[in-house]
């Protein structure tokens, strides 16, 4: 019989953590409930502990998404893990996570614990955990710079104490393939109890998380933690859909099986990229945009002839080309509404006003909107991490030419003043910048990042605009979308200017 790994996704807590990433609640529910569709076993919805926003998004997930059993993280002391515990009270199936260091730098340096202690805040923390949840998973957190010795102690310490899934994550992305292989090997022999489900949880800093990973399942673990598009802290974690990939199209090497729906993969991807504001390299296994595209000759040749040439999965087996076009210049709320709730995309009825009037701009433009133009337009109307509470864009212009130097005009209400300038730069959006900085009096700041990319395809497709911008020691990020660059752009930048406007003037904390 065919064994099956269970697939634990990451990307609402670990993925969140990417630097720069700030998701709303909204948001990581839009996420959440693509996962639930996309058939993940495990969705770790967040760290509870860790902030109020925190605590609300998991609460919402719990109560909301069916399907997943859901997970919340927690440290090993009695305050993460109550706090898990309520934020965990509606899920249907519910897990609590809980983590400690094990390794000899991160429990001298960081923890500042003997190996005893952590040995006896293992057996204390696991006992409280189970008493608030059947389903206890504990993590060696540094498994692969510990002591082989140490983690056998630790993970059945944690086993007699009531976890039923260990993890031993490469926290640091350290390890290779075949010395991860060992060490999961020994550590399965070493704690050989057949109802103990052993996990990996691998990062990218070498660029071997999927390699790793696939080491770990063919060692014996049977649940590998990943993340849509390979997000997370530093260089990310394993990547969801190329385990899953590699899964599925060796199965002759791994014989395993998963429950992922592939088909929900590029659109899973394409959620999570849109709403997190972190584009996919071209270039990136199963969901970049030339992973299924042939230029060479010869290649273009033997696709002609068999696709089986030159490709060893179709694009239709992870979704490629299955966005569907659904709405229009007429179409009503009603099939508005439908069509957001098949998206996971929830709206209250004066957002849905406000998204139908969107569509009907947009359907002047082209005859039809697709999935990417609504989950766009969504994001703007609905799940925007960070709006203006202060601030209204009133009104802005642009002049340039070949031979003129670009101006840019802009007015912006702040509070109950209007405030009006100009600005000058190398092109249109370097005068946008200076025109709302100098309008917001914000000195000494950069725009460090513009990113533009196409949303839909044609003359009139909406384009998406995310900046970055630093300055008074803090980073901010604005975006938006539109068939208009320009009102992209302008849109974008006043929002990410405008908190930071407010975040100097201590009106947002």
């Amino acid at each position: 019989m065919t064994d099956t790994v269970r697939i634990f996704d990451t990307t609402l807590r670990d993925g969140e953590q990417s630097p720069g990433v700030a998701l709303s609640t909204q948001e990581k529910l839009a996420i959440a409930e693509q996962l639930a569709r996309l058939g993940v076993d495990y969705l770790e919805a967040g760290f509870p502990q860790a902030s109020p926003g925190d605590f609300e998004a998991v609460s919402r997930i719990a109560e909301n998404i069916k399907g997943p059993t859901i997970t919340a993280l927690a440290r090993c002391n009695r305050q993460d893990i109550e706090q898990a515990a309520r934020a965990l009270e509606k899920a249907d199936k519910a897990r609590i996570h809980v983590f400690i260091a094990t390794s000899p730098i991160h429990m001298q340096a960081k923890l500042r614990m003997t190996p005893e202690q952590v040995l006896e805040r293992i057996d204390q923390m696991v006992r409280v955990a189970r008493m608030y949840v059947d389903d206890v998973e504990f993590s060696c957190e540094d498994a692969t710079r510990s002591q082989v010795e140490f983690l056998v102690q630790a993970g059945q310490l944690a086993v007699d104490a009531g976890a039923t899934t260990l993890n031993f994550p490469d926290t640091v992305g350290y390890t290779t393939p075949r010395e991860y292989f060992q060490l999961i090997t020994h550590l399965r022999k070493a704690i050989a109890d057949p109802r103990i489900t052993l996990s990996v949880h691998c990062h990218d800093d070498l660029g071997l998380a999927v390699a790793n990973s696939l080491s770990g399942i063919e060692a014996g673990c049977r649940q590998v933690e990943v993340a849509i598009n390979g997000i997370g802290e530093r260089a990310g974690n394993a990547s969801l859909e190329e385990v899953v990939m590699t899964l599925t199209a060796r199965q002759d090497q791994y014989h395993v099986q998963h429950h992922i729906k592939t088909q929900e993969i590029y659109r899973a991807s394409q959620l999570v990229s849109q709403l997190t504001g972190m584009p996919v390299q071209p270039n990136k296994a199963i969901v970049g945009k030339n992973a299924f595209r042939h230029e060479s000759g010869i290649h273009q040749d033997g696709m002609l002839k068999d696709r089986s040439t030159y490709e060893i999965l179709t694009p239709e087996a992870v979704g490629w080309g299955m966005t569907k076009l659904v709405l229009g210049k007429h179409s009503g709320r009603h099939a508005l509404r439908q069509r957001l709730e098949e998206l996971g995309l929830h709206a209250t009825q004066s957002q849905i006003d406000q998204i139908q009037q969107r569509v009907k701009t947009l359907g002047e433009l082209k005859s039809d909107i697709n999935d990417q133009d609504l989950e766009a337009i969504w994001q703007e109307e609905v799940g925007q991490v960070r709006r203006s509470r202060n601030t209204e864009l009133v009104h802005w212009q642009v002049s340039t030419g070949s031979h003129n130097r670009p101006v840019a005009y802009v007015s912006v209400r702040v509070g109950q003043e209007i405030r009006e300038d100009s600005g000058s730069g190398d092109g249109p959006v370097h005068a946008l910048f200076q025109a709302f900085a100098r309008a917001l009096s914000l000195d000494h700041v950069q725009l460090t990042s513009y990113h533009l990319a196409p949303i839909s395809p044609g003359e009139a497709g909406l384009a998406s605009v995310r900046v970055e911008i630093h300055g008074y020691d803090c980073e901010t990020r604005g975006q938006a979308a539109d068939s208009d660059v320009m009102k992209a752009t302008a849109v974008a930048l006043h929002e990410a200017l405008a908190y930071l406007f407010e975040r100097v003037q201590n009106v947002v904390a």
